[in-house]
C-alpha cells in the first residue's frame, strides 16, 4: 500500500506485503509481484533547512517485531556519499544538502528492512529519485567574439556566419531553450539594421544590399542569447559580439592619374626604366583586385619596350628591353592600357582613364663603329710573302649625323704575321702564313683588330679576321717508325713495317713513296722494300743471314704533292739471334745494342775514377789511424780523471748552482789586465794587485812516495797566498802517476792560522755555499 501526505506529512512508501497460497509446506508458493513505487522528485537548489525529509519508509511487520531501516547505493554509501540518510527506527528519509541538477540529475537508491539480529525481514524496494531543474544557469556562447564575412554587394538574404550558445538547463523545458537577437550594429551605415539573426539556429543574414567594403570594411553586431524560449521578463540572457568582415570585389577599375606620360632614354641602353605611370584604384591593396596590369597596345611594333609593374607601389615602369637606335627613331608614342589580375565584378565597367599616352624621346649618344661583316672570312694560300696585302677590314660610325674619324689598330695577333692601316683597315702580312703553325686551327688563323672614333666619349668596336689557310707542299714526308728490331736470319715474320707522317694536308700527303738509296751499296745488297699501300711498306732482309748489331738504314720518303718533296730518313734497325717463335732472345738482345767503342771506353773510365776514390778514401783512413795512436798518452784513459764524471749521488743545488763559469777557474797567463786597472771597488771574482806566492815546483821525475808531500807543500802554499781567490781554484798539479803510495786528497784538510775571517764567503751567494759552510764556520765547531 501507498500512502502519501505531501506538504503536511510525508509520504509513506511500504514494503509490499508476502502471500501464500496453502497450508501445506510442501505446496506452491505464489509471491504477489512487487509494486511499481512512484519517483521521488526534488527540486535543484533546495534552501532547506537539511536535512529535509523526503519519504517514510514502513514495513508493516514493525507491529510484531523491531525493525531496522537503512539505504544503499549512489548517494548514500556510495559516491556522492552522504546526500541521502534514513532514520533506521522510524524509517524517514533524508536529504542533507541542494541538490544540482546540472550536476547529477538522478539517483537510484535501494531501501532495506532488517530485524533486530540483521534478518531480512523484507525484500529490498528501488527508489527512484530525480532532481527537478531549476532556470539557474545562462546560456553561454561558445566564443566571446565570432569572425564571419561577407562579400561587398551580396544580395539581401546572403549567408553571413553562425553562432551558438548553449544552455546547461534541461533543454526539453523553457529553462534550457534558447532564443537569439541582434542587439546593436555598428556602423549604421547605410542603414542600422544590414543584418538579421535567426532566433531559434543564430543564423546571420544580410537583410539589405548596399554593402561596400571602400566606404565600410567591418561591421561589429552585439547578439544576445535569451532562454524561458526568449521570455526577457524570467529568462536568463548573455551576449557575443560578432565581427562581419567585408571582402573585396573588384568593383573598382584602375585607373591612372594623368592621360599622357612622358620620358627619355639614351640610345643603345637596355633595362632602363623610362618612365614611372602611376595609378589609383580603391580596391584591397595587394590583391588580384588591386595588382595592375600594364599592356601596350600601340606605338612599338618592334618591341622595344615593356611595362613591368612595381609590387610595392603598384606603379607602371616603362623598362626598355630592345636597344633603341636614335639614327632609326628619335621618338616613341606609346599607348598603355591598365588593367588588373582579376576580372573586373559582373556589372562593372571599365573608365576611361584607364588608357593613356606615352611619349618617349631617344637621346645620340656616340655609338662605336662596327665592322659590317664580323666576323669577316678570307682566303689565301700559305706562304705568301711579306708584305702581301690580304683585305681591307673597314668599320663603318652608326653616327651618320655627326661626322667623325674612324681609327683602327691590332688588337689580337697571336704570330704577329699582319698589321693594319690605322686610317683605311688595309691587311698586309709582316711575315710567311703558315697553315702548319700551331697557332692555326683547322686551317683557320684568326686575328682580332680595334677600330675607335674621334667622338667624346671615345667609342670603339671590335672586328674578327679569320684567315682560311689553303695548303701548300712545303713540308716533306717523315719515316716512322726510327727505330725497328729483325731476326738475323731471313724469316717471313722478321720483317718491319714502315710509314711516313705529313704535316700538310690532302693532296699534299700520301700515297707516299718509299725507296732504299743506292749508296752505300750495301744497303741494297742487304735490305729490300716491299709496298702495302699508298701509305705503309715493309722492310726486311734481303740475304738470308746478317751479323747481329745495330744497322743505320738510309730510306727515301717522297710525297705525293705537286711537285712532290723528298726526305731521307735513317731508321735504326737491331739485329738480333731469334728464338725458334721469332722473338729477339735475351743475349741477342744484349749482342744487338750494339755499344760503340766510344761509350764503351766512357764506361771503363768512369769505373776506374770510382775505384780510384775508394781507394784513395781506404788509404787516407789508415793514415789518419797511424797518426792517432803515433800520440803517446800520458795516462791510461780508464784513470784519467779529468775527463770522466765522477758519481756521488748528491744532486747539488738548483740550475743557478749548475750555471758555473769555468774561466774563473784558470790560471791567467798574465796579470797586467789586472794591476793596469784603476783604483776601485775590489771585485771578489779578481784576484789582489800584489806580488803572487810562491808555489812548489814539482820535480821532473817524481818519485811516487814524494806525491803526499808535495800536496801539502801546495795546499799551504794556497793557503797563504793573498791573491788566491776564496772559492775553489783550479790548481794544476799534473799527472802523479796511478797506484801511489799517498791516501786521498779527500782526507786532507786545509790548515788554518786563526787569523784569515772567511765569513764573507757568506755574501758570495748560493755558489759559494757550501765553502762558506766549511771554512765560515771553524770556530763553532
Amino acid at each position: 500500500m501507498l500512502s502519501r501526505v505531501w506538504d503536511s506529512q510525508p509520504r509513506v512508501i511500504k514494503f509490499p506485503r508476502k502471500h501464500q497460497r496453502g497450508s501445506s509446506t510442501n505446496g506452491l508458493r505464489r509471491q504477489k509481484r512487487d509494486w511499481v513505487i512512484p519517483p521521488i522528485n526534488v527540486p535543484e537548489n533546495s534552501r532547506g533547512p537539511f536535512p529535509q525529509m523526503l519519504v517514510r519508509i514502513r514495513s508493516d511487520q514493525d507491529q510484531d517485531i523491531g525493525i531496522r531501516y537503512s539505504i544503499t547505493g549512489a548517494g548514500a554509501d556510495q559516491p556522492p556519499s552522504d546526500v541521502y540518510n534514513i532514520d533506521p527506527v522510524h524509517g524517514k528519509m533524508y536529504v542533507t544538502r541542494p541538490l544540482d541538477r546540472e550536476e547529477r540529475a538522478s539517483y537510484h537508491l535501494r531501501a532495506h528492512a532488517v530485524d533486530m539480529n540483521g534478518n531480512q525481514v523484507e525484500n529490498p524496494i528501488d527508489l527512484y529519485i530525480y532532481v527537478i531543474d531549476m532556470n539557474d544557469n545562462r546560456p553561454e556562447f561558445q566564443n566571446q567574439v565570432y569572425n564571419g564575412s561577407v562579400a561587398e554587394g551580396s544580395k539581401p538574404g546572403s549567408s553571413v556566419m553562425q553562432v551558438t550558445a548553449n544552455d546547461s538547463d534541461d533543454y526539453t523545458t523553457a529553462n534550457g531553450m534558447v532564443r537569439y537577437r541582434i542587439l546593436s550594429q555598428t556602423p549604421h551605415s547605410p542603414i542600422p539594421n544590414m543584418f538579421t539573426i535567426n532566433s531559434e539556429t543564430g543564423d546571420i543574414v544580410t537583410v539589405a544590399a548596399g554593402l561596400d567594403r571602400e566606404k565600410v570594411s567591418q561591421y561589429t553586431i552585439i547578439i544576445q542569447a535569451t532562454d524561458m524560449e526568449g521570455n526577457l521578463n524570467f529568462g536568463l540572457s548573455n551576449t557575443a559580439t560578432a565581427l562581419i568582415s567585408i571582402t573585396d570585389i573588384n568593383d573598382n577599375p584602375p585607373e591612372l592619374t594623368v592621360r599622357t606620360f612622358s620620358g627619355e632614354v639614351p640610345e643603345n641602353k637596355v633595362n632602363v626604366v623610362v618612365t614611372n605611370l602611376t595609378v589609383v584604384d580603391r580596391d584591397q591593396p595587394h590583391s588580384p583586385n588591386w595588382n595592375a596590369v600594364y599592356r601596350i597596345v600601340s606605338g612599338d611594333p618592334s618591341g622595344h619596350f615593356a611595362v613591368r609593374t612595381n609590387p610595392v607601389t603598384n606603379e607602371g615602369m616603362v623598362t626598355v628591353v630592345r636597344p633603341v637606335d636614335y639614327e632609326m627613331n628619335r621618338a616613341f608614342m606609346l599607348t598603355v592600357v591598365v588593367s588588373n589580375q582579376a576580372h573586373l565584378a559582373s556589372g562593372i565597367q571599365s573608365s576611361l582613364q584607364s588608357t593613356a599616352g606615352v611619349t618617349i624621346s631617344v637621346q645620340d649618344v656616340n655609338e662605336p663603329p662596327v665592322f659590317p661583316v664580323n666576323p669577316k672570312l678570307i682566303r689565301f694560300e700559305e706562304g705568301v710573302p711579306a708584305g702581301t696585302t690580304l683585305t681591307v677590314f673597314a668599320a663603318q660610325d652608326p653616327d651618320h649625323f655627326i661626322h667623325q674619324t674612324v681609327r683602327y689598330s691590332k688588337l689580337s695577333d697571336p704570330a704577329n704575321w699582319l698589321k693594319i692601316n690605322r686610317t683605311n683597315g688595309q691587311i698586309t702580312t709582316m711575315a710567311l702564313l703558315d697553315r702548319e703553325s700551331m697557332y692555326v686551327k683547322n686551317n683557320v688563323y684568326e686575328a682580332t683588330f680595334l677600330a675607335y672614333d674621334n667622338g667624346s666619349p671615345q667609342a670603339s668596336g671590335t672586328g674578327t679576321l679569320q684567315i682560311f689557310l689553303i695548303d701548300v707542299n712545303d713540308n716533306a714526308p717523315v719515316l716512322m717508325p726510327r727505330e725497328a728490331q729483325v731476326c738475323e736470319r731471313a724469316r717471313p715474320s722478321s720483317r718491319v713495317n714502315i710509314t711516313a707522317s705529313d704535316a700538310d694536308a690532302d693532296p699534299n700527303v700520301g700515297p707516299f713513296v718509299f725507296e732504299l738509296p743506292s749508296f752505300p751499296t750495301s744497303v741494297r745488297r742487304n735490305w729490300t722494300i716491299f709496298r702495302l699501300n699508298g701509305d705503309y711498306a715493309q722492310l726486311k732482309l734481303k740475304i738470308p743471314y746478317l751479323e747481329a748489331g745495330v744497322y743505320e738504314i738510309p730510306i727515301i720518303v717522297s710525297d705525293s704533292g705537286n711537285p712532290p718533296l723528298s726526305n731521307r730518313s735513317v731508321i735504326r734497325v737491331k739485329v738480333c739471334p731469334c728464338d725458334e717463335n721469332g722473338d729477339c732472345s735475351t743475349t741477342g738482345a744484349v749482342a744487338a745494342a750494339g755499344l760503340g767503342t766510344g761509350a764503351i771506353i766512357a764506361i771503363l773510365i768512369c769505373i776506374i775514377i770510382l775505384l780510384t776514390m775508394v781507394l784513395l778514401f781506404v788509404v787516407w783512413m789508415k793514415r789518419r789511424e797511424k797518426e792517432r795512436q803515433a800520440k803517446p798518452l800520458l795516462i791510461d784513459p780508464e784513470d784519467d780523471v779529468r775527463d770522466n764524471i765522477l758519481k756521488y749521488d748528491e744532486e747539488g743545488g738548483g740550475e743557478e748552482d749548475q750555471d758555473y763559469d769555468l774561466s774563473q777557474l784558470q790560471q791567467p797567463e798574465s796579470l797586467d789586465h789586472i794591476i793596469n786597472k784603476p783604483a776601485g771597488v775590489r771585485r771578489v771574482d779578481e784576484r789582489p794587485v800584489i806580488a803572487e806566492s810562491q808555489y812548489p815546483v814539482r820535480p821532473s821525475l817524481p818519485h811516487p812516495g814524494d806525491i803526499g808531500d808535495f800536496i801539502n807543500d801546495g795546499l799551504r802554499a794556497a793557503d797563504n797566498d793573498p791573491t788566491a781567490p776564496p772559492y775553489d781554484s783550479l790548481l794544476v798539479f799534473d799527472y802523479e802517476g796511478s797506484g801511489s803510495t799517498a791516501g786521498s786528497v779527500s782526507s786532507l784538510n786545509s790548515s788554518s792560522s786563526g787569523d784569515q775571517d772567511y765569513d764573507y764567503l757568506n755574501d758570495w751567494g748560493p755558489r759559494f755555499k757550501k765553502l762558506a759552510d766549511l771554512y765560515g764556520g771553524g770556530d763553532d765547531d
